[in-house]
């Protein structure tokens, strides 16, 4: 399919509950509309992160000026740092003033690698799929840091598209690079993708 053929997904796609939202996350497509051109990529893993009484969630600690995009409206980015060197991107979902995303972890790439192949290390470029595996890596690749927080989804500089792409084998399993809540099963994954960050 061309991107042509690919339907925006509207703010009500978000305005949902945030493990219904992740799930149906996988194989959609991300757009991005840089200075470098047009990135896509299909989304392959995902986590979600789901309110105050999540303790692996951002928002568990209260409202502050990093996560407050989290308490607002439906279909925006919410981009933060790690490690002060780590860029992750997540979409905001729920109704505004419950604070929930989901965490991009891992992502295919359709148009632009060239580009994405640039701005990541040499080490990814040996196996080019892999420059996107993990919420690190993709940001890297796709030129984004916490700059690019607060877009709203539903217009054109980064959004998601729908090209009814299947995924028959999602995988479920506990949330990865956390140390509370491990058990909460908030994970999907494509199993047929290598784009997955370890462990499977």
């Amino acid at each position: 399919m061309t991107r042509e053929d690919g339907k925006k997904l509207p703010r009500s796609f978000y305005d949902r509950p945030t493990v219904e939202v992740a799930r149906n996350l996988l194989g959609k497509r991300i757009v991005y509309r840089g200075s470098q051109g047009i990135l896509i990529a299909r989304i392959v893993e995902v986590e979600a992160y789901v309110g105050q009484d999540d303790p692996a969630c951002h928002a568990a600690c209260g409202m502050t000026k990093r996560n407050k995009v989290m308490f607002g409206p439906p279909g925006f980015s919410y981009i933060y740092l790690i490690y002060g060197m780590y860029n992750c991107l997540n979409f905001v979902t729920e109704s505004e003033g419950f604070p929930a995303a989901v965490l991009l972890r891992g992502a295919e790439p359709v148009e632009g690698l060239d580009v994405m192949l640039a701005n990541s290390p040499e080490s990814a470029r040996k196996t080019p799929d892999l420059c996107l595996s993990g919420p690190g890596k993709f940001c890297r690749a796709f030129g984004l840091t916490v700059a690019q927080s607060g877009i709203d989804l539903a217009g054109e500089r980064l959004c998601l598209e729908d090209h009814h792409d299947v995924v028959p084998n999602v995988v479920t399993s506990g949330r990865i690079g956390i140390q509370q809540a491990t058990r909460r099963h908030w994970r999907f994954y494509n199993g047929d993708s290598r784009v997955v960050s370890k462990p499977r």
